[in-house]
């Protein structure tokens, strides 16, 4: 005997939920609420109850991606049991291991910045150059400013690192004080170089 077709629920936020879920997917960085009205031109508590029920629908362990807030906004990614398999397919270089250096240095800017070279080679006692552009490379960290109007760049971390990290914002960065005895010191290099720095 056939199965009846099921019918596409004509609920106005399941409607508006496949239409966001399409815009993230074509999306290349997340999107925020405010965003997702605009392009939807619909009401923000109305999106916000289509995330809801997306976050539902694609959730870990029902679903093959995932529907996460990351970087101030939302995005796919993929699953937990399909990560293995979607990096064999898809070598990224963001993902691909940061050496002790890039990581030591992405946490200063992470940290302490907007911060220049200059500050984050005193922080570390090592040149930072090469491990700078490397980040810039990557899309980690990008160029914020300058310390003055011919002064050193400064440089800040960027959406994709919250979302390679898994962070909603830098405020989701784990407090120094919460990660034991072992960073006493780089806390200590990091409060002496911002004491020093201009307002």
């Amino acid at each position: 005997m056939e199965r009846p077709l099921r019918l596409i629920s004509s609920n106005p936020v399941d409607e508006l939920a496949r239409t966001i879920e399409a815009l993230l997917v074509v999306a290349g960085a997340p999107l925020s609420v405010d965003t997702l009205a605009e392009a939807t031109a619909d009401d923000a508590d109305r999106v916000e109850a289509a995330l809801e029920l997306l976050s539902e629908r694609f959730r870990e362990g029902r679903s093959g991606i995932v529907l996460e807030h990351v970087a101030g906004g939302y995005a796919f990614r993929a699953s937990r049991e399909a990560a293995d398999a979607c990096s064999r397919l898809f070598e990224r270089p963001v993902e691909r291991g940061l050496s002790q250096a890039a990581m030591e240095t992405l946490a200063i800017i992470a940290y302490l910045g907007p911060c220049t070279r200059p500050e984050m080679t005193r922080i570390r006692g090592v040149n930072v150059d090469g491990v700078v552009s490397g980040l810039v490379e990557r899309g980690l960290v990008v160029e914020s400013g300058r310390e003055n109007e011919f002064g050193a760049i400064r440089y800040k971390t960027t959406p994709l690192f919250e979302r390679v990290f898994g962070l909603e914002s830098l405020a989701a960065l784990p407090r120094l004080d919460d990660l034991g005895a072992d960073v006493t010191e780089i806390r200590t290099r990091l409060e002496t170089v911002a004491e020093k720095r201009p307002a």
